[in-house]
């Protein structure tokens, strides 16, 4: 399959590019970029040509790679989809319940598969937990949090991201807290029932309640010192208290599963549990979570 890469940041610079360029059933056709000084340099090191022009780049493809903050993605991916590109997309997909919706639609107008990469559903101890929790009856309740230290004094190439520093861990890891806890609790039967808090930094607290009947709670943050980072995540009920192991593996290796994933779905024409209409869900309940905040 015929991949662009769109986007030349530092996720684009040590996952994205690595994982399709290594990849034996993908050919890296070009990169694409805002700043072309970058996408050249970027291209350069993975053996393929940069694009200037990022609609001739989406002719050239079968499926695109993206790597850019959501609100720059978003537009893209429509466009993406209406050149008949299948679409391999960073969470969140967006940061509007209405620009999620245009990037669903354009999927489902052009046919196109799409897969969103939450890293935790494409890394094989955490992706295997998730499937046997969520063939598991009877939680009651369950939480996921997500403890970073970008701005927490951590030495991160994501310190300086515009992007997150405005809309902060609420945005950039809590929908990894979602895509754990949605796929095992249900999805959350009343948007205007979320409830939500904030902590240090730009640390928040969320509470939700699902279609199960379970309920479960969220801490996100980037704000945490490199001493108390993690990320963690359990269930309990019926079947008693189930925790999630540690991820062990490297980021390149779950996208190159994500790829994987996508190419199955444009063959098989199968929706991916974490497509686009999946992201649109989460993009709907972190919205509904930024809207409860005091």
């Amino acid at each position: 399959m015929r991949f662009g890469l769109l986007g030349t940041g530092p996720w684009a610079l040590s996952t994205h590019g690595p994982a399709l360029a290594a990849h034996k059933d993908v050919q890296l056709t070009g990169v694409w970029g805002r700043r072309s000084e970058a996408a050249a340099q970027l291209a350069d090191g993975l053996g393929t040509r940069a694009y200037d022009d990022v609609d001739a780049l989406l002719t050239d493809c079968d499926a695109v790679a993206v790597a850019l903050p959501p609100d720059v993605q978003a537009p893209l991916a429509v466009r993406a989809a209406e050149a008949g590109c299948h679409l391999l997309l960073d969470k969140p997909v967006a940061t509007t319940p209405g620009a999620a919706r245009q990037v669903s639609a354009a999927a489902d107008a052009a046919g196109v598969a799409s897969v969103v990469f939450f890293t935790l559903r494409f890394s094989d101890t955490t992706a295997a937990w998730i499937a046997e929790q969520a063939a598991e009856e009877g939680w009651l309740t369950g939480r996921a949090d997500w403890l970073s230290p970008v701005f927490g004094g951590a030495d991160s190439p994501y310190t300086a991201s515009p992007w997150r520093r405005e809309k902060g861990a609420l945005w950039d890891v809590g929908p990894h807290a979602l895509s754990v806890l949605l796929p095992v609790l249900g999805d959350v039967d009343d948007l205007d029932a979320v409830r939500a808090a904030r902590g240090h930094g730009d640390t928040v607290h969320v509470i939700l309640r699902h279609t199960s009947g379970a309920s479960s709670s969220c801490t996100l943050s980037h704000s945490v010192p490199p001493a108390a980072a993690g990320v963690s995540a359990e269930v309990r009920g019926a079947a008693g208290a189930a925790a999630m192991p540690v991820r062990d593996e490297s980021p390149v290796d779950a996208f190159t599963r994500a790829v994987d994933a996508l190419m199955e779905s444009a063959r098989t024409g199968v929706p991916h549990a974490c497509d686009v209409r999946f992201a649109q869900r989460v993009t709907e309940i972190l919205t509904a979570t930024e809207a409860a905040l005091p």
